[in-house]
Formats: C-alpha cells, sequence, structure tokens
C-alpha cells in the first residue's frame, strides 16, 4: 500500500458522514507505518473497543469504512479463521466486524460483515510479520504475492458489499 495522509484517510469513508470522518480516531503516527507490507490500513479505536476503521486502495482510489465489532460470546475457546488473510487465531483473535452500507441502505440501517482478525493486522500475519502462534498460518504453496493478491481481492470484494 502507498503511505496515505490523514486528510486522504478522513476523505475516503464511505459509510459514514463527513461530520463523522472528522472527529474519528486516525492512527497518530502514520509515518511509522510499514506501508511496503501492508495491503490495506486497519485500527481499532481506542476510546471505543466496538469501533475500528479500515482503509484500502482501489481502482477508484482510497476507501474507508467504519466497522463495529460484534459483542463476544463467552464459551468454549475455540480457533476461528480471518476471511481476510486465513490466519487462525484463538479465543477472541477473530470477530465479526460489520459495516453500515454506503448510501440509502445504511440510512436503512443495512449493513454487510466480514470474520477478520481482531487487531486488523492481516498483512502482517500473511507476510510473517506478526506471529499468530502454533497453527495460526497454514502452509501454503502460494508465493507471497499470491497470499497478498487473495487478500487485497478479498478486502475489494468486502468493500465492493458495503458500495452497494
Amino acid at each position: 500500500m502507498e503511505p496515505v495522509t490523514e486528510r486522504e484517510i478522513r476523505a475516503s469513508f464511505v459509510n459514514c458522514s463527513k461530520g463523522e470522518a472528522k472527529r474519528l480516531p486516525v492512527p497518530g503516527d502514520l509515518s511509522a507505518c510499514p506501508w511496503e507490507d501492508l495491503d490495506f490500513l486497519g485500527w481499532r479505536d481506542p476510546s471505543s473497543p466496538q469501533r475500528a476503521y479500515l482503509v484500502a486502495p482501489s481502482v477508484d482510489g482510497l476507501v474507508g469504512v467504519a466497522l463495529r465489532l460484534a459483542s463476544s460470546h463467552a464459551g468454549q475457546p475455540r480457533r476461528n479463521m480471518c476471511s481476510l488473510c486465513l490466519t487462525a487465531h484463538p479465543g477472541d483473535g477473530v470477530t465479526l466486524m460489520t459495516a453500515r452500507k454506503a448510501g440509502r441502505g445504511g440510512q436503512q440501517g443495512n449493513s454487510v460483515g466480514v470474520y477478520i482478525c481482531a487487531d486488523l493486522a492481516c498483512s502482517l500475519y500473511l507476510r510473517g510479520k506478526k506471529d499468530a502462534g502454533p497453527g495460526g498460518r497454514l502452509h501454503e504453496s502460494l508465493t507471497l504475492d499470491e497470499k497478498a493478491d487473495r487478500t487485497a481481492t478479498k478486502v475489494a470484494a468486502f468493500l465492493a458489499r458495503v458500495m452497494e
């Protein structure tokens, strides 16, 4: 992913108002982001643990979505797999995140969801820069570029569902 500015991030949001986009927290030190290792920029809201944000490049430019995390359910510990990067995590390492649809659909209360790494670090797990623990990444015969393309395709498909 190419480096982006705070202004570009705020302008990219498709499923919230300009006022909401102006008020949402943006990661503090964007210059410290490992841009060459990112397929998308994702972060959790430090003041609201049930909110997260995802910004990704697309053919039409940058697209950002505000996400809401589903409530975690207590129960037996188990492993879940991220739909975007195919990394398995124990417990609450993967969570359902929902995004209000853009436009009229969102105004009517419609949303779409995706099971994603709770820390939104899919790109780093994919590249081995962050460890998900034993059994977190299964061996695949795909190259890193093919895995990154698959993740980018899944992100693009999710964003397209938000913008439908």
